[in-house]
Parts: structure tokens; C-alpha cells; sequence
């Protein structure tokens, strides 16, 4: 036996979606399939859900940005440091690069 699930979307999302899921090769009903799939599989999401965390990427004040160059002089000076080849193997295997 197969249950239905009706969802309202706004009309702009449905499209969006819709065209996504088809340059993937599949249709929203089945990508939808796939997440209830992997949910149970998981038990729970499927991915990560974060609470909207403060941009890192957002520009600093001067005084900001003087305080963390100074506390990344004094971490070097302590020899707390790692080579850029590390900490881009590090991320490639975290994130799947």
C-alpha cells in the first residue's frame, strides 16, 4: 500500500525545485522519496541543521581585526601553526573536496 503526502510550496520554489531535480535526472517526487529515505536511514535529517551562526565572512572593525592579528602573531610565536597543505587536505577530506 502507498500513502500520499501533500506539500504547499510557493509557486516559485516548485519551479526552481522541479528544474533542479530534473538537471539531476530525477523528479521532485522521487528527490522527495529520497529524503524521507535517507531520514529514516539516519534517523533524523539528513543534513546538518545549524541555528544562523555569525558570519565569519563579515567585514571586521579595525580594532577587530588589529585584536586577531595580534593574537595570530602571538599563536605563531608560540610554534601554534600548521602548513597551508595540511589545512587543505584537512578540508577537502572534511567536505568532501
Amino acid at each position: 500500500m502507498a500513502s500520499t503526502i501533500q506539500v504547499r510550496v510557493d509557486d516559485d520554489l516548485k519551479i526552481k525545485s522541479d528544474n533542479l531535480f530534473k538537471d539531476l535526472g530525477t523528479d521532485t517526487t522521487t528527490a522527495i522519496r529520497m529524503f524521507l529515505t535517507q531520514a529514516v536511514a539516519v534517523n533524523g535529517f539528513p543534513f546538518e541543521i545549524k541555528r544562523k551562526a555569525e558570519n565569519p565572512y563579515a567585514p571586521l572593525s579595525e580594532e577587530n581585526f588589529l585584536q586577531k592579528l595580534e593574537e595570530s602573531r602571538y599563536h605563531a610565536g608560540l610554534g601554534m601553526v600548521r602548513e597551508a597543505d595540511d589545512v587543505i587536505s584537512d578540508m577537502r577530506d572534511k567536505y568532501g573536496l
